[in-house]
């Protein structure tokens, strides 16, 4: 039987799959349209495709170190309720990606996702099939890989709802990874926007002066003394901001990052919390009753 653009299109329509796996699944049974509904039923693509359209905000963000500190990675793998990601399979799930992130040249997700496990299927492939026995969307929104000429080490807080990594100049002794595990600790819990005073760009120390030039003229300040003030305001910027700039959190002598540091320096951080700039979709339990009993 001839597999036809309005066969697949209609596969299509009554299953969510994919246009490619509705043309697959058409070919394997001959244009029997039961049988092909029932093959990607089967193959768990029917069921994970129609779910993935809901949002994806929850989930846990996953995290590994190579045992050398030469390597590490932190990815957010994200489920539709908090439930599903307290799932023991959910978990298993993403320490497999992370120890194939680890173990792999991967760089990017969709790298990670074609990656082949020991029973021949991908990531992606096990990941379809894991959506379909659960029966909610689930998603590997993004991850970091960092390779370190010195060391890096990682922080994972509230139980996988926020990762880090930090990269740091030099070798690592049992001294140094206890002072990087607390940076990571810091980043964790101050949020910098910016490694260093160099990673704010003209453009956004112009509009963060703007603001406060604004503020300034509102309060009434004489135009000659506020460009003296801004120089106070964008300093301050700097130590609220910038990670290195920032006093380190547990220090009771009010010293920066830096110098928490000592003989390191922070070459890079990465910092990843759950469902963060993921808008989620409030849902009216009472008004979907509600509709499902009408309809």
């Amino acid at each position: 039987m001839q597999i036809t653009a309005k066969l697949v299109k209609e596969l299509r329509e009554m299953t969510g799959a994919g246009m490619m796996d509705c043309k697959k699944a058409l070919t394997e049974t001959e244009g029997n349209m039961e049988k092909a509904v029932d093959l990607l039923r089967e193959k768990g693509m029917a069921k994970a495709v129609k779910k993935a359209g809901r949002v994806a905000a929850e989930g846990l963000i996953f995290d590994g170190v190579t045992e050398d500190h030469k390597k590490a990675v932190v990815i957010e793998f994200n489920a539709e309720t908090d439930f599903v990601s307290k799932n023991d399979a959910f978990k298993d799930f993403g320490k497999i990606l992370v120890e194939v992130a680890l173990n792999t040249e991967v760089e990017t997700v969709e790298e990670l996702k074609a990656q082949k496990l020991e029973d021949g299927k991908t990531i992606e492939e096990a990941l379809v099939a894991l959506i379909a026995k659960i029966g909610e969307n689930m998603n590997i929104r993004r991850m970091k890989k960092v390779i370190a000429p010195g060391f890096v080490t990682t922080y994972n807080h509230l139980g996988g709802k926020l990762g880090v990594i930090v990269e740091m100049s030099t070798e690592a002794t049992p001294e140094r990874l206890e002072r990087a595990k607390g940076i990571a600790m810091h980043a964790a819990a101050m949020n910098p926007g910016y490694l260093s005073e160099e990673e704010v760009t003209p453009e956004i120390l112009e509009h963060e002066k703007e603001i406060a030039r604004k503020q300034l003229e509102m309060e009434g300040k004489p135009a000659q003394i506020i460009e003296k003030i801004l120089v106070g305001k964008m300093r301050k910027f700097y130590e609220e901001n910038c990670l290195v700039d920032q006093i380190y959190v547990r220090a009771e002598d009010k010293e920066t990052v830096a110098k928490f540091a000592g003989d390191m320096k922070v070459v890079s951080f990465t910092r990843y919390k759950v469902g963060e700039g993921i808008e989620k979709k409030v849902e009216d339990f009472a008004a979907e009753v509600a509709a499902q009993i009408k309809g």
